[in-house]
């Protein structure tokens, strides 16, 4: 439940500083936080850092 709201926090300061700066180099900060978000939570997995996202790409939806 933190991280999404973390998130969404995230992308409302940066899109607000964005348009008030005129900075569009800000709208890449939530993407940037997404992906980090992701790669701590791949790293949290108990198997080798390889192994493991050879496995989420190998799913079958």
């Amino acid at each position: 439940m933190f991280i999404p709201l973390l998130l969404a926090l995230i992308t409302i300061v940066s899109v607000v500083a964005a348009v008030k700066k005129k900075k569009p180099v800000l709208f890449a900060v939530p993407l940037a936080a997404l992906c980090a978000a992701a790669l701590i939570k791949v790293i949290m997995v108990p198997m080798p850092f390889w192994e493991t996202v050879v496995f989420i790409f190998n799913l079958k939806g």
